[in-house]
């Protein structure tokens, strides 16, 4: 790579669409999304530092050279606040995309979160920043801040492409992405799910057994099954 790309703005989801999509998960929206053949969930490389956070915003993207993460610190100066930096480094255990500093730097701007196909370090310390960040590696190896790269442009983030302003969503069962354009449906659908597991959960609470209520009895059923009144190695 001997060029480098900066775009310096982003047409972002909504704010007031992301506050919504907070009120779901990751699982919802993923669920919301798949059936419509758009977005994509990262896989189960990309794990929280942090337990219990969870963040949706739109995605800023950085493109960064092995072992490099100067176009990082591009994407996180040019960020703005509740937006989610995606950081994406192929050569991944080549050099830390993120640590302490940064971290502290985006609590002030007031950055929704990161999500970094690479390593991060100082993980202690960013977790005690309360920062939610999620990585494919935790390794200390220094970083240098002179490569090529790009920022702001579509980048493919543990499988997942994420355009700039798409909507990313994070929490302990991993990252999801939306586009922008299908974010509001999507979305919509996310807390439809939402709603209708939340009065499954009600009348659990009322004593009534998932086994009916998830549709598992009806499917079963219809298997024709043979059940047999019997412990399996009882004496013939």
């Amino acid at each position: 790579m001997n060029s480098s790309r900066v775009f310096l703005r982003v047409n972002r989801v909504e704010a007031a669409l992301c506050a919504e999509a907070r009120e779901a998960t990751v699982s919802d929206l993923h669920e919301a999304a798949a059936p419509r053949g758009i977005g994509g969930l990262m896989s189960s490389r990309m794990r929280p530092i942090q337990k219990g956070a969870r963040i949706a915003g739109p995605a800023v993207t950085a493109f960064c050279a092995p072992g490099d993460n100067l176009m990082m610190h591009r994407a996180l100066y040019l960020a703005q606040p509740g937006d989610v930096l995606v950081v994406v480094c192929d050569a991944e255990t080549s050099g830390a995309q993120w640590g302490d500093m940064a971290a502290r730097y985006a609590l002030r701007k007031g950055l929704a979160g990161v999500v970094v196909q690479g390593c991060v370090r100082d993980t202690d310390t960013v977790e005690a920043l309360g920062l939610p960040v999620w990585s494919t590696h935790v390794l200390s190896i220094h970083p240098d801040k002179c490569g090529h790269g790009f920022v702001n442009t579509p980048v493919v983030c543990d499988g997942v492409l994420v355009q700039p302003g798409d909507l990313v969503m994070a929490d302990g069962d991993g990252v999801v992405c939306v586009p922008r354009r299908e974010a509001g449906e999507v979305v919509e659908a996310a807390l439809a799910r939402m709603r209708k597991e939340e009065e499954m959960a009600r009348a659990v609470e009322r004593g009534e057994a998932v086994w009916d209520l998830g549709g598992s009895a009806a499917s079963y059923a219809a298997m024709n099954v043979e059940e047999i009144d019997a412990a399996f190695d009882d004496a013939a």
